[in-house]
């Protein structure tokens, strides 16, 4: 079964930075669109940032120039590096694969990614 581990999240200023990890288990890590989506309380989720095998990446509106996603093969991680975080960031972070991009083109209207993380909160106070 394949696993999604989330650290990094924690409290932060705003104007702050943090460094979301997600490590996967032995799998064909390298084919996946990897990223991430978060949900705040009472809100929709939101697509965060995705990557593909190819490198290419995708962001929000929301985080645009402020959030950047990397992958690191060698070691089944993706990171997630958020810089000048708002408290509109606020939110319970997760992790996704998915061999197929239509998770994060259709995550409003419910789609789910084939494998999720637990999810890391993230609290950013003004």
């Amino acid at each position: 079964q394949v696993q999604l581990v989330e650290s990094g999240g924690g409290s932060v200023q705003s104007g702050g930075s943090l460094r979301l990890s997600c490590a996967a288990s032995e799998w064909p890590y390298s084919a996946y669109y990897m990223g991430w989506f978060r949900q705040a309380p009472g809100k929709e989720r939101e697509g965060v940032a995705v990557t593909g095998s190819d490198g290419t990446t995708t962001y929000g509106d929301s985080v645009k120039g402020r959030f950047t996603i990397s992958r690191d093969n060698s070691k089944n991680t993706i990171y997630l590096q958020m810089d000048n975080l708002k408290p509109d960031d606020t939110a319970m972070y997760y992790c996704a694969a998915d061999i197929s991009i239509s998770w994060w083109l259709h995550l409003q209207q419910g789609a789910v990614p084939r494998f999720r993380g637990q999810g890391t909160l993230v609290t950013v106070s003004s």
